[in-house]
């Protein structure tokens, strides 16, 4: 039996993920959780086999929780379900141990695929995964500024993007606000930047914020 735990801020993404699981022989709903602290705190009493995360939640976002989860249970697979398309995160998830990357766009049964693949301990990409992959190894150099960020880095390029402050950045990654400003310095500084404004346009321009 395939033990899922379902991530999504939405109640009625859950209802569907955890009807879609009930649904399918050899799998259960293990748990489900509407924010990263609350997924966190369901898996340490769980131990999944694979864990369907959004990235999009309140607080504390998809890539940091990732990143606990794969150190909290290495064993448990994690599959990223999320509303962004493949160019935005999908090699940043892959790169922090996601397992498997698909858009809420994808069909019922592609995650169904997903998560037997996953807890099978092999990765699932998609067709239009492997060909951002092919091109993000080719490009090398002339890949896009954020690309060249640290995950921690990301997180408060998003938010700073998305119109927050550094003081509730901080609050948000439990973070001090001098170590905020420190981040901040440094992309404006990776991507030759120069406000919070050009800062804001940049993520609004790649589609890094909702």
């Amino acid at each position: 039996m395939i033990r899922v735990l379902l991530v999504d801020d939405h109640q009625l993404v859950r209802r569907g993920l955890a009807q879609l699981v009930h649904d399918t022989p050899g799998m259960e709903v293990a748990g489900e959780a509407g924010d990263g602290e609350g997924a966190l705190d369901v898996l340490r009493s769980t131990q999944p086999d694979v864990v369907v995360l959004d990235l999009s939640m309140p607080g504390r976002g998809g890539l940091d929780v990732l990143q606990e989860l794969r150190t909290q249970s290495p064993g448990s697979r994690v599959i990223i379900l999320t509303m962004y398309p493949e160019e935005q995160y999908a090699i940043r998830s892959f790169r922090e141990g996601a397992a498997a990357y698909l858009t809420k766009a994808s069909a019922p049964e592609e995650l169904i695929q997903a998560i037997r693949t996953v807890a099978a301990g092999k990765r699932y990409i998609t067709p239009s995964v492997a060909d951002r992959l092919a091109t993000w190894l080719e490009d090398g150099d002339q890949r896009l500024p954020h690309e060249s960020l640290s995950s921690r880095e990301l997180q408060v390029l998003m938010r700073i993007g998305a119109g927050k402050e550094v003081k509730e950045v901080a609050g948000e990654l439990n973070l001090s606000i001098k170590t905020v400003s420190t981040y901040r310095a440094r992309i404006l500084q990776k991507m030759n930047l120069a406000t919070n404004a050009q800062l804001i346009r940049y993520a609004i321009q790649h589609r890094l914020v909702e």
